[in-house]
């Protein structure tokens, strides 16, 4: 095969892959023949009030603090087995105008409080990708591929009202690329957006804040809340009413005035002669369901939250078990919610090597980046060790009689340590470098 035959095929197969990436599904078809999307003044009404909640809501905060603790826990990190692309990596990741250990922790508030968020991308000459958060209220329009909304492929910003930012470079009403790569300019790439929304309806662009459901009912228990605090302050109010026979209005008003001059102390002795009577009057407010309402309100917010309410300072039961039932369902969520976090630091990551790419021809581009997290739970930690523990002794006599092989002893290990790994690059590297104090086997 000569050349020019070679470069006919190649570029033929460039622009079948074109063809694929902008265009996945038939001409005719549209996601979104069916609008599912909220209103524009819906969705941005949502997300303020969503805002106003997690400022001056206890409940509110407490759910979106709770959803940032379980998803980061004690930080994640990022690595890569190319050398080069590790070391900027660690360079992007820590760099002081990044400092992204730090602003993951209000990235993730933002996902939980909005639904959404977006990242801008700039690149210096020297290839460093800088990271800003822009919160969804700022973004007017998110553009999308004919045909597939799934193909995101410009954001339109608002411009700030603010006296002395209209002159700054992307504050101001702009639209961005999705990627900002196919310039083909060299150099430095021009600034790009990165979109991530949780929450999201088939067929929409725009995601929903984990809020949403529970927005009237926080504002309920508030109202109810409020209510029982003012009940409880007028039930312990009262007042004094004296009854005497008195010879004229006159003598009445001196009598009251006498008593508001001094009026008796809590716990004093009141001694009156048979002419004058004192009695109490206090408010009779009898409410004997209002702990029934509630609770039946905060079994709503945590519903809609997905948690269980002795996460919500309401212990409900006693019992240790019903407490780590109830909490199983949570946890779910909180992995799932962590598996999207992750996926989305590990897409901005790979978005700011191709950027670095584009500077330093020398990078691997598609050298693969992993973000790792932290368990959960240490409780399930020390069910999985001792989970392993157990299984590995009776495994590891069968494997020492040749009835298994070393692959499914791996395979068994790894599955009731809790932990997705592939196991045929596991013996691939231990091949390539046997441990020099095993006694015999190929593990």
């Amino acid at each position: 095969m000569n050349l020019k035959t070679a470069m006919t095929r190649f570029a033929r197969r460039v622009r079948q892959a074109l063809a694929v990436e902008t265009l996945i599904v038939d001409p005719g078809f549209h996601e979104a023949a069916a609008p599912r999307e909220r209103e524009t003044w819906d969705r941005e009404e949502l997300q303020r009030q969503a805002l106003e909640a997690w400022r001056h809501n206890p409940l509110a905060r407490r759910i979106v603090s709770l959803t940032t603790q379980y998803v980061l826990g004690g930080g994640i990190q990022l690595r890569s087995p190319n050398p080069r692309v590790h070391a900027f990596l660690q360079a992007w990741w820590h760099h002081p105008l990044n400092a992204c250990p730090l602003r993951a922790v209000e990235w993730c508030d933002e996902l939980t409080r909005s639904g959404e968020i977006f990242f801008l991308l700039s690149t210096d000459a020297a290839g460093m990708s800088y990271v800003r958060a822009v919160p969804a209220l700022q973004v007017a329009e998110i553009q999308t591929s004919a045909g597939d909304t799934a193909q995101e492929t410009g954001y339109s910003f608002k411009p700030v009202q603010a006296a002395g930012w209209d002159d700054s470079p992307w504050l101001g009403e702009r639209t961005y690329p999705a990627d900002g790569l196919e310039s083909g300019t060299g150099g430095a790439p021009p600034p790009a957006v990165r979109h991530y929304a949780v929450n999201r309806p088939v067929g929409a662009v725009h995601g929903e804040s984990d809020l949403a459901p529970m927005l009237r009912w926080l504002v309920r228990y508030t109202s109810w809340l409020e209510d029982r605090a003012r009940l409880n302050r007028y039930r312990n109010s009262f007042y004094f009413v004296v009854k005497g026979n008195f010879a004229s209005e006159a003598e009445r008003r001196t009598r009251q005035a006498l008593l508001n001059t001094n009026p008796p102390t809590p716990g004093s002795i009141l001694v009156a002669d048979a002419s004058e009577a004192w009695e109490v009057i206090s408010p009779q407010l009898e409410s004997h369901e209002a702990a029934a309402d509630g609770l039946a309100l905060k079994k709503m917010i945590a519903a809609g939250a997905g948690i269980p309410l002795h996460f919500l300072a309401e212990p409900e039961s006693s019992t240790r078990t019903t407490a780590e039932s109830a909490g199983e369902p949570a946890m779910r969520f909180f992995a799932q919610r962590q598996a999207f976090f992750l996926q989305m630091v590990a897409d901005l990551a790979r978005a700011a090597v191709r950027r670095y790419g584009c500077v330093n021809q020398r990078l691997d581009v598609s050298a693969p980046v992993e973000v790792l997290g932290t368990d959960l739970s240490s409780r399930d930690n020390a069910a999985l060790a001792g989970a392993a523990g157990a299984v590995l002794d009776s495994w590891l006599a069968l494997y020492d009689r040749g009835l298994v092989d070393a692959t499914e002893l791996l395979r068994m290990a790894y599955r009731f340590a809790g932990e997705a790994v592939d196991l045929d690059d596991l013996l691939r590297r231990a091949q390539r470098k046997p441990n020099p104090t095993s006694q015999g086997g190929d593990v």
